[in-house]
């Protein structure tokens, strides 16, 4: 018994002419534009200025190596970024959807906001930094780290092009493959430092059109103060859910809480389950738990004398009507705070 399919095909190279050759298949990936490696890389520099502007990058994967004595500035998303072997230079690399990672680099100093950060073979790096996840060193020392702090107009935008929330930041929680006994290889950078002492913004025609900002209150990223020791024993939870003003509420609340000289600890924005809300919420939990379909919920930590009292008032008097979790007293205020960031950081694999 034979094949149709195979009969006809044989018709059909049959019935073709002699002199006519088959074309060859064409498949979707071959109509895709081709990229060139070169396009995305700094190689081999030394004593220049240069940098994409946004759009140019796309998402592409970047590489960086061999650079001395260079400003680099890449003002778009890219998927990863790899910084081999550079000495002295100021590097921005835009927001990465995966990782960045440095090997065997020397004084330099980067602003950067990324999946995944890593560090190995390195000495003396200073790291503005936004991290979903645990950052990485290994194999390295004098390594400094800093909070997050840059904007201009197209930052929000490509940080939801490469699947980062300005909420999830670890910037401070720093994770050593190979500590050394009776020393440490990392350390925060002070609280008051300015980014523009060490990454200022870039001065070339080309690259000033795109308007940068350094200041604090700018910034696409909420500045926290991470595992910094508390000024205080009294923390505050907040925590506001998926809506049409979630984020322009969140950073409402956080100007008028840092206005009246509270802190910023840490931010979180993670979806949430019906159990996970029973633990945090507890009586409440009924309350919320239609919320929790709308979207992920984001979480303020404010700390200082008389955080929560504050920021009831605020929420009371500013807010009204939208519905937010506060913490209820100080007494359960550091419950509150522990129950929650301990669930997200499982979740999110920290």
């Amino acid at each position: 018994m034979g094949c149709f399919f195979s009969k006809r095909r044989k018709a059909d190279k049959e019935s073709r002419p002699e002199n006519e050759e088959e074309r060859p298949k064409q498949y979707s990936w071959d109509q895709r534009e081709k990229v060139d490696p070169k396009d995305y890389m700094f190689s081999g520099l030394k004593d220049e200025t240069v940098g994409r502007l946004p759009g140019t990058v796309a998402g592409q994967q970047f590489l960086i190596q061999d650079c001395e004595n260079c400003n680099i500035y890449i003002f778009d998303h890219s998927a990863t970024v790899t910084i081999d072997d550079c000495t002295n230079c100021i590097i921005f690399p835009g927001p990465v959807k995966g990782s960045v990672f440095f090997r065997n680099c020397r004084d330099c100093k980067c602003t950067l906001a990324c999946q995944q950060f890593r560090v190995r073979d390195c000495r003396k790096l200073e790291v503005f930094l936004c991290c979903a996840t645990q950052p990485i060193i290994e194999s390295s020392s004098n390594i400094k780290f800093g909070c997050f702090q840059w904007y201009y107009p197209e930052l929000a935008f490509q940080f939801k092009d490469a699947g980062l929330s300005i909420f999830n930041n670890t910037w401070s929680n720093i994770h050593d493959f190979t500590p050394v006994s009776g020393e440490l290889n990392w350390s925060l950078l002070p609280e008051d430092a300015v980014v523009q002492d060490y990454v200022p913004i870039p001065t070339t025609e080309e690259l000033k059109a795109v308007r940068v900002s350094t200041e604090a209150n700018r910034s696409i990223v909420p500045i926290s103060r991470g595992q910094r020791q508390k000024s205080s024993d009294e923390s505050c939870l907040v925590v506001l859910f998926a809506g049409d003003y979630t984020i322009a509420n969140a950073r409402k609340l956080i100007d008028e809480m840092v206005g009246k000289g509270f802190f910023l600890v840490q931010t979180k924005e993670v979806s949430m389950k019906a159990e996970d809300a029973q633990r945090v919420f507890r009586e409440k939990a009924p309350d919320f738990l239609p919320l929790l379909n709308k979207g992920p919920v984001i979480a303020l930590e404010f700390n200082g004398d008389g955080a929560v009292e504050v920021c009831q008032l605020i929420v009371n008097e500013i807010f009204n009507g939208t519905k937010m979790f506060v913490s209820e007293s100080k007494e359960t205020a550091s419950g509150d705070v522990d129950s929650f960031y301990n669930f997200a950081d499982i979740q999110m694999g920290i």
